[in-house]
């Protein structure tokens, strides 16, 4: 889920070592655009920070390594960001994290005759990612590696809670920040 495509695990597998030697964790890569491509990297320090300052470490790191190998032809701007307040969800850790926040979980298959899913994440079982679904009994047991697409939903509760501080865990903040080396800053 951290790459769709192929040239975004390209991006994926030269970016990662690079941020995890920072620290970091690659949350999301997408590669969109035409003729001038935009390169979209999430990301979030171990400890579960990211500010402007990091992005623009990462983004002068990862800049180095594209600039090396040029995996894309032609023109394109990078973008590193972290991952906002309703991010994805990309790694089985990140439900165990956001465990009691309400999320958006989109299967790559049917079940029981439906891919979408909404609900407040229960945490993770033996590879599972567990929800407590609205009207359900019981808590439904999704595969990780069936989910296609998945986010934290923006509530009451995730603001209030982002607000507090209380997001990325007990010392946590928020950085919906861009960073771009390629476009003059202010």
């Amino acid at each position: 889920m951290k790459a769709k495509t192929p040239q975004d695990e390209t991006i994926l597998a030269l970016a990662e070592p690079v941020a995890d030697a920072l620290g970091m964790e690659i949350v999301r890569v997408r590669v969109m655009g035409g003729k001038r491509q935009v390169v979209q990297i999430m990301a979030e320090r171990h400890d579960g920070l990211m500010d402007v300052e990091n992005c623009a470490t990462l983004s002068r790191a990862v800049s180095a390594v594209l600039e090396e190998v040029d995996p894309i032809s032609g023109e394109y701007v990078l973008e590193v960001s972290s991952p906002g307040i309703d991010r994805p969800l990309t790694a089985l850790h990140h439900f165990a994290r956001w465990e009691g926040f309400e999320a958006k979980i989109e299967l790559d298959r049917l079940v029981e005759g439906r891919k979408r899913f909404r609900g407040e994440l229960a945490g993770v079982e033996d590879g599972n990612v567990l929800i407590d679904l609205e009207g359900e009994e019981d808590t439904a047991v999704l595969p990780f590696d069936w989910i296609a697409d998945a986010k934290l939903v923006m509530t009451d509760a995730l603001m209030e809670a982002s607000l507090k501080g209380n997001v990325t865990g007990p010392a946590g903040e928020i950085d919906t920040g861009t960073t771009n080396p390629d476009r003059n800053q202010d």
